[in-house]
């Protein structure tokens, strides 16, 4: 037997969801607390809903800020600065004590360029406030939260909502699967296989840091370049000086591009590589005069790839790699600013070409016509521009 309140919190729950498109975050063992999160700006940002019968104030006042703290981890993690959440009870009595006074001001946290506001909402059966559920329909956009014709006593409805929730949510976490399952890793394990290759060829042919066995191997030489000699672009992206160099170019590429690969497929996947490992070049040619060799501007264009896939899918972004990519992104741009002898222009230039590719390709099932005639134009003007530099500002050969 089902009492109007549980199929009160599960009607709340399959508005938000199946109509205001709210993903589910987490769904309690017992099913009586739902976390939900939307992008919307109309909309609060995350909503926690609990189904408990109340007893004192004093708890509900406890759990309002435990709830507080983490809304507030949540928005972290899904890489929100500020955070607008709405917490309710659902709850057949209202404590038996002084409560009221705890719900008439939002709970809020002001952290580093950060702020988190809690409003929260009590429904019960025994004489609700009119006004408050005015409010939270007009927070939620949903109308009757409180149906004073839904029967006490019918658990098949309340089952019917509670299987449209799990049904809609799990449609949802498969197609958000789908979007990183385009294609399995081919392009990034040739590259490594290549790499690794060139590596050997060049230890057995003078050693990898011997400045004419990676300039007779192809490494960007800027006096060659300008001699004609345009596929030094290219060759270095397969090239490494060092054995270190090669590990940690290898183990980057292992990582970051079967991930791209399985985002994008493999031959959008190398479309980026190549594009981002030519920009790289291009970039180094321009501000670099040192010799330089190394899939580093390729990798970063990895990382460019990483960031379209954020501009397109925020919410996804955010929510599985955003944070640690950007961090990532960040330390090693500063670690190529302090350290001497860091092609940083290489890094760069590798980033910004990985996504313009992106925005060219696009994601798979994604047309974006028009912006991706913008990224081909944009991307078409800029390398036009920097090889006329490149050229000009270079010492006659």
């Amino acid at each position: 037997m089902v009492i109007r309140q549980d199929y009160t919190f599960w009607r709340i729950i399959h508005n938000l969801v199946l109509d205001k498109e709210y993903r589910v975050l987490q769904i309690s063992p017992n099913q009586q607390e739902v976390w939900l999160e939307s992008s919307e700006k109309h909309l609060p940002n995350i909503i926690r809903i609990l189904r408990h019968d109340l007893d004192w104030g004093n708890w509900m006042q406890h759990d309002m800020e435990r709830t507080l703290n983490n809304v507030e981890n949540v928005g972290r993690k899904l890489g929100r600065k500020n955070i607008d959440a709405v917490n309710i009870y659902v709850s057949t009595y209202p404590p038996v004590d002084n409560w009221r006074f705890r719900l008439e001001k939002p709970l809020s946290k002001k952290g580093h360029r950060t702020k988190t506001v809690l409003q929260t909402f009590l429904l019960h059966a025994d004489t609700p406030d009119a006004q408050d559920i005015d409010k939270l329909t007009e927070m939620l956009k949903i109308k009757d939260i409180l149906d004073i014709d839904t029967p006490l006593f019918d658990s098949s409805k309340l089952e019917l909502l509670k299987q449209e929730v799990l049904v809609a949510t799990q449609k949802r976490i498969k197609l958000e699967q789908r979007i990183f399952q385009n294609g399995k890793p081919f392009f990034t394990y040739f590259f490594i296989t290549l790499q690794l290759l060139m590596f050997f060829l060049l230890e057995i042919s003078g050693g990898s840091t011997n400045v004419s066995t990676l300039i007779k191997f192809g490494a960007k030489e800027n006096s060659l370049i300008i001699a004609g000699e345009w596929w030094r672009f290219f060759t270095p992206i397969i090239l490494h000086i060092g054995f270190f160099h090669l590990v940690m170019n290898t183990l980057a590429l292992y990582f970051l591009g079967s991930a791209v690969e399985r985002i994008f497929g493999r031959t959008r996947f190398l479309v980026v590589y190549l594009l981002a490992g030519f920009s790289g070049s291009l970039a180094s040619f321009i501000f670099s005069p040192v010799i330089s060799a190394g899939a580093s501007g390729a990798i970063f264009g990895c990382f460019g790839a990483l960031l379209y896939f954020g501009f397109v899918h925020p919410k996804l972004f955010f929510r599985t790699m955003g944070s640690n990519v950007i961090a990532i992104i960040l330390l090693n741009l500063a670690f190529g600013f302090i350290v001497p002898g860091i092609d940083n222009a290489g890094h760069i230039g590798g980033l910004i070409g990985g996504f313009l590719a992106s925005s060219i390709i696009a994601l798979p099932n994604n047309k974006a016509v028009l912006s991706r005639i913008l990224g081909l134009v944009v991307t078409i003007i800029l390398i036009v521009a920097l090889l006329n530099m490149g050229y000009n500002m270079q010492p006659n050969p």
